[in-house]
C-alpha cells in the first residue's frame, strides 16, 4: 500500500535562500523535460530519457544528476496529450484577465511564480548508499528529525522537520517505525520526497510504500504484557505462559525522558517501542496493553503538582501508538484489554503471593486478562468481606484518621500540603462510606459464617457482576487497616491472609502500629 504524508520543514534564512535557488533550477529542468517529451512522443523517439537526461545535463550542469533523473520522473507524471499550465492554470487565467492592480495583483503573481518555480523532487533508493533516499533523506540530528537536502557536491542543508500525528491511525506513526527500523538494521526502503514554496514556507511530502507482514507471533504462545505507571514513572512487563502462569519480568525507567524535548523523546520513545516487541519476538509472544484512552493526569489543588508535571512531560497514549505501530510492522499481535481494577487485582491477589512488585503484578493481570483468564476473588478475602468485626475495626481506624486529617488540614498554612491533606481527606471520606455500606448490607446475616470452610453455602462466592466493585471495597478494607498505607510497595504481609487461610486467628489480635497499621501480636 503506497502512501504519501504531508510534513512542514524549518531551517536557517540563509539555506533556505540556497533551497529556493535549487527548487528553481529544478523546476526549469521539470519544464524542460516535460517539453522535450511532448515532442519526442510525436516523433515516436525510442529511448527518450536517454535523450532529455543528455540535454538537461547540458542546460543544468550545476544540478546534481540525481535531481535531473528525478525531473524526468515528474515531467513524466504530466499528461501530454493536452495542454499543462506550470503553477497552476486557474491562477494564470486569472492574471490574464488583467482585473487586479497593485498589491492583490502581486500576490496573485507571487502565489503563481511559487507554484511554477517552488519544486524540489528525489526519488527514494532501497540501495545502501541512498539510504532510502540519496538527495532528499530523513536523519537525526541532535536527537530531533531532520531531512537533509542535497544541494551540491558533498554539500547539504539540514532542515528541520516538524510534524506530529493527529491520532492513531495517522501513516505517520508507520513512517517514523520504518524509519527507526531502517536505521537500526541497515535494512533500508525507499521513499520519495517533495519538497514545495507556499506563502514562503517550505512543505514537503514523503510517498513510501507500507509492508503488510503476516502476523506471526500470537497469544497462542502466551504474551508480554505492559502496565504504564506514573509513580516512579516505568514500564512494568511481564511474560505470561499460554496457560496464565508468570515466567519472567522486569521494569524499565522513563525518568530519562522527562528533560527531553519532544522530537528527542520521540525517537527515544521508538526506540523503546522496538525493544519490546524485539522482545515479544524472542520470546514467540504477542504484546498485551491496557485500552488507555486517556492518562489520568490529575487536577489542579488535588496537591499532586509533581505527579501531573511528570504526566504532562511523558503521554503514554501516544508511546503505545508508537509501539502498535511498530508490532504491526514486525508481525506481532497487540491485544488491548479493559485496564479496570487490573492494579488493584495485581496488588491485593499476586504481588503478596509471588513476591514481586505491584506493578508487575498489574501487568502479570493484563497479561492473564488478555489471554482470556477470569480473576475469582481468593476464599480468605472473601471471608474477610463478610466478617463484620473486622470492617468495624477497619471503619473506626478510617474515622481517627479522619479526624486526624481535619486537624491537620485546619493547622496547615502552605497551600500545596493543605491541599495534598484535603484530597487524602477525600479518599478517607469515600473509604468510610465504602465500609459503612458493606457493613450494613451484612447487617441482616449472621455475625459467623457457618459451614465446615467459614462460608455459607447459601451465599456462594462473590457474583461475578459484583466482584470488581468488591476489589475496590477489598482494596480500602485491607490495605490502610492493616499496612498502614493506602498504596503500600511492600504487600508481603497480606501472604498469610491470602494463602494460608489464617484470618480467624488473626482478626481477633490486631493492634495498632506506631505507624498506624496493624499487626498480629504473634508471628503467623
Amino acid at each position: 500500500m503506497f502512501v504519501s504524508l504531508q510534513f512542514k520543514l524549518e531551517m536557517k534564512k540563509e539555506d533556505k535562500e540556497k533551497l529556493i535557488k535549487l527548487m528553481r533550477k529544478q523546476s526549469s529542468a521539470i519544464r524542460v523535460a516535460y517539453n522535450m517529451l511532448k515532442e519526442l512522443e510525436k516523433e515516436k523517439t525510442k529511448n527518450p530519457h536517454a535523450q532529455i537526461y543528455h540535454r538537461l545535463r547540458q542546460l543544468f550542469p550545476e544540478l546534481p544528476t540525481r535531481y535531473i533523473d528525478s525531473a524526468i520522473y515528474k515531467a513524466k507524471q504530466y499528461p501530454t496529450d493536452k495542454p499543462v499550465v506550470f503553477g497552476s492554470k486557474r491562477l494564470f487565467e486569472k492574471l490574464c484577465k488583467n482585473h487586479l492592480t497593485g498589491k492583490a495583483r502581486e500576490k496573485l503573481k507571487k502565489q503563481w511564480r511559487e507554484l511554477r518555480q517552488g519544486t524540489l523532487i528525489a526519488i527514494g533508493s532501497k540501495h545502501k548508499t541512498a539510504q532510502g533516499n540519496l538527495l532528499l533523506r530523513f536523519t537525526e540530528l541532535n536527537g530531533k528529525l531532520h531531512l537533509r537536502i542535497t544541494t551540491g557536491s558533498r554539500e547539504f542543508i539540514y532542515a528541520k522537520v516538524l510534524r506530529e500525528p493527529s491520532n492513531s491511525k495517522d501513516k505517520w506513526l508507520t513512517f517514523m517505525a520504518m524509519l527507526l527500523e531502517s536505521w537500526q538494521t541497515k535494512n533500508y526502503f525507499a521513499y520519495t520526497v517533495e519538497l514545495k514554496l507556499r506563502d514562503g514556507e517550505i512543505y514537503g511530502s514523503v510517498s513510501f510504500e507500507i509492508p503488510m507482514p503476516k502476523v506471526k507471533h500470537t497469544k497462542e504462545n502466551g504474551v508480554i504484557a505492559i502496565d504504564i505507571n506514573a509513580s516512579p514513572i516505568h514500564l512494568a512487563i511481564a511474560e505470561v505462559s499460554k496457560t496464565g502462569e508468570l515466567l519472567s519480568y522486569q521494569t524499565i525507567s522513563l525518568h530519562h525522558l522527562l528533560g527531553l524535548s519532544q522530537n528527542s523523546k520521540d525517537h527515544q520513545e521508538w526506540i523503546l517501542a522496538h525493544r519490546i516487541v524485539d522482545l515479544a519476538i524472542q520470546k514467540g509472544k504477542a504484546i498485551a496493553i491496557e485500552n488507555l484512552k486517556k492518562l489520568k493526569k490529575g487536577m489542579r489543588g488535588d496537591g499532586k503538582a509533581e505527579l501531573r508535571k511528570r504526566l504532562h512531560q511523558w503521554n503514554a497514549k501516544k508511546f503505545l501508538q508508537k509501539l502498535k505501530r511498530v508490532a504491526m510492522l514486525k508481525g506481532v499481535e497487540v491485544i488491548e484489554v479493559n485496564p479496570a481494577y487490573t492494579s488493584i487485582i495485581g496488588m491485593l491477589k499476586y504481588a503478596p503471593q509471588l513476591h514481586i512488585d505491584k506493578d508487575v503484578a498489574g501487568a502479570y493481570v493484563i497479561g492473564r486478562r488478555a489471554l482470556g483468564f477470569k480473576e475469582d476473588m481468593p476464599e480468605n478475602y472473601e471471608r474477610l468481606l463478610k466478617d463484620k468485626a473486622y470492617l468495624e475495626f477497619a471503619l473506626k481506624r478510617y474515622e481517627k484518621r479522619e479526624e486526624e486529617l481535619r486537624e491537620l488540614t485546619e493547622k496547615e498554612s502552605n497551600e500545596y500540603k493543605k491541599n495534598a491533606l484535603k484530597s487524602e481527606l477525600r479518599s478517607v471520606e469515600n473509604a468510610r462510606k465504602l465500609l459503612i455500606n458493606l457493613i450494613q448490607s451484612l447487617q441482616s446475616e449472621p455475625s459467623s459464617c457457618e459451614g465446615a470452610n467459614g462460608r455459607n453455602p447459601k451465599q456462594g462466592r462473590v457474583a461475578k457482576t459484583t466482584l470488581q466493585s468488591a476489589w475496590q471495597v477489598l482494596k480500602v478494607a485491607l490495605l490502610f487497616p492493616i499496612l498502614g498505607k493506602v498504596l503500600p510497595r511492600d504487600l508481603s504481609p497480606l501472604k498469610p491472609v491470602l494463602v494460608e487461610g489464617l484470618w480467624d486467628r488473626v482478626r481477633s489480635r490486631l493492634v495498632p502500629l506506631e505507624a498506624g497499621g496493624t499487626v498480629p501480636t504473634r508471628d503467623f
